[in-house]
């Protein structure tokens, strides 16, 4: 009998877990947006984090922003060899991308500085403006607008930004990207600036000679 209880505890937890872990592994769930999810999470940080373990993956949990993901572990940090495969995929990001991730970034600590809202709102004229310092002074408009549209629509996809409904064009910078632009980086941000203006001319005179 008291085998059958613990069986069946041992059972539930299980459940608790997959039905915790499977949206993980789907991507980042947000406090906000996933508030029973969210919760699930806190009350089981520990078995979550164990669990993942085992898959080579790392519980990344920021209460004070609202977010959780899961992140793949370095094979070689944590001494496992044979290596494990990547359970989640690393994915390189064209050079303007990353840019615009780190202006974005740049804008939320400025924001945050202010002591205003807590939410950061753009327009993609406020996103354009961002990145036009790094263009030469003859960029093409209709180019620049459909190449920053192109960058949006894949930096909403990588979840660094929300498309706010009924309202065209706003968008919501999510907080999640100060985990991927760190503070140490952002510090750096100004020292390359000559090195992102650089690589824009260079890119500019390639198209043009093109």
């Amino acid at each position: 009998m008291e085998q059958d209880k613990q069986n069946n505890v041992e059972t539930i937890d299980n459940q608790q877990l997959s039905s915790i872990i499977i949206p993980l592994l789907k991507g980042v769930l947000y406090q906000e947006t996933h508030p029973n999810h969210w919760q699930a999470v806190l009350n089981m940080q520990s078995q979550v984090r164990d669990f993942v373990a085992v898959l080579g993956l790392e519980l990344i949990f920021d209460e004070a922003e609202g977010f959780v993901f899961l992140q793949s572990r370095d094979s070689a940090e944590i001494d496992i060899k044979p290596a494990l495969p990547r359970l989640i995929a690393r994915r390189p990001l064209p050079f303007s991308v990353s840019l615009l991730l780190a202006l974005l970034r740049k804008k939320l600590a400025e924001h945050d500085a202010s002591g205003g809202e807590m939410r950061l709102i753009l327009s993609r004229d406020e996103i354009i403006e961002l990145i036009r310092i790094f263009l030469p002074e003859n960029s093409n408009e209709a180019r620049v607008i459909d190449q920053v549209d192109t960058h949006i629509r894949r930096i909403i996809n990588l979840g660094f930004l929300r498309q706010l409904q009924g309202q065209d064009k706003m968008y919501e910078v999510k907080r999640i990207i100060k985990t991927f632009v760190d503070a140490q980086w952002l510090a750096e941000f100004d020292l390359r600036l000559s090195e992102y203006l650089k690589h824009f001319q260079e890119q500019e005179e390639d198209n043009d000679n093109g």
